[in-house]
């Protein structure tokens, strides 16, 4: 793996946003890259070859874009939470909203059901509202006592996961939604928790700058990943499970092996990322950082979006 990336260490910028870019995700084919943003926008790039060339900008929302994620099977749909107390769904075919459904409160996390059916959003007031993928409507909406962070369903469809602040990763059934499990995961706030492609893991950050790996089955922590010094805020599992990025306020991205824990690669960042996510069928990750425009003013943001993973001749 280490080969793979000493001929493939090159990371390229793509401007996307007039400020700071919040989220990035791929669509299920690889094909776009989307990203929203504190500008109130999300825009969508084409991957070809070894760029990102923006197709479009999606605007309508009255607040930032704190996050979007892709329909996980239908390549030209992608939903986007806000803090405008609204979620939206876009189609890249037609450029278009295509449903504007209004929340209690205002969004800060966002994912789709792996079955495609079901949209799950968060808000700042730890309520998770289920919405019909398809009428866009709301089917059940729970209210947590104690603060939500990151929301995911796992592979299976048969039960939800959530993050929450004091440290622990609270298990529902799905879909009735009823509590499974609790597992203290972390001695401070659990952030962030994403699930690898192949079902075998699920990955968790905190704010104690650990990374926790999890057997999906037995519910039990594998090992942890300690290379980060701040709390980490997003990761993404490679599309063969194998790699797992990880990321925080320190100015690297720690690529590590996620069989053995070791590092394979750290991605060096100027300034604090906010996202990342892998590509879903080959070693490129996408991410954007708190990147200020240098050139002109310094407290300018830069919005830009970064390919990590392409060629050195390139």
């Amino acid at each position: 793996m280490q080969e793979l990336f000493r001929a493939n260490t090159r990371s390229r910028e793509f401007p996307a946003h007039g400020a700071k870019v919040h989220s990035v995700a791929w669509s299920c084919c690889g094909r776009r890259l989307a990203s929203g943003s504190f500008d109130k926008t999300a825009s969508v790039f084409l991957l070809e070859k070894d760029r990102l060339v923006k197709e479009n900008n999606y605007r309508g929302h009255g607040d930032s874009v704190d996050q979007l994620c892709w329909h996980p099977s239908n390549p030209d749909l992608f939903v986007t939470a806000s803090g405008d107390k609204t979620i939206r769904i876009w189609d890249v075919r037609t450029t278009k909203c295509i449903a504007t459904v209004n929340t209690k409160g205002e969004n800060i996390n966002i994912c789709w059901s792996p079955d495609g059916q079901t949209i799950a959003v968060g808000n700042k007031d730890d309520v998770v509202t289920f919405i019909d993928a398809k009428t866009h409507r709301s089917k059940a909406e729970e209210q947590f006592k104690f603060e939500v962070n990151e929301i995911s369903w796992n592979n299976d469809n048969n039960m939800f996961f959530l993050t929450n602040g004091n440290g622990c990763i609270n298990i529902l059934s799905y879909p009735e939604l009823k509590p499974i499990q609790s597992i203290n995961a972390h001695p401070s706030n659990c952030i962030c928790i994403k699930f690898d492609p192949m079902g075998k893991y699920f990955a968790t950050g905190s704010a104690d700058a650990l990374v926790s790996l999890w057997d999906v089955d037995e519910l039990v922590c594998v090992r942890c990943f300690s290379r980060l010094d701040w709390p980490v805020r997003t990761l993404s599992f490679s599309h063969d499970g194998k790699m797992l990025a990880s990321a925080s306020e320190d100015h690297f991205i720690d690529i590590a092996e996620v069989e053995t824990g070791e590092k394979l690669w750290e991605v060096q960042c100027e300034s604090p990322t906010f996202t990342v996510a892998w590509h879903p069928k080959r070693p490129l990750l996408a991410f954007a950082c708190d990147d200020k425009d240098g050139k002109y003013d310094s407290s300018r943001e830069a919005g830009t979006v970064k390919l990590f993973g392409l060629p050195n001749d390139s």
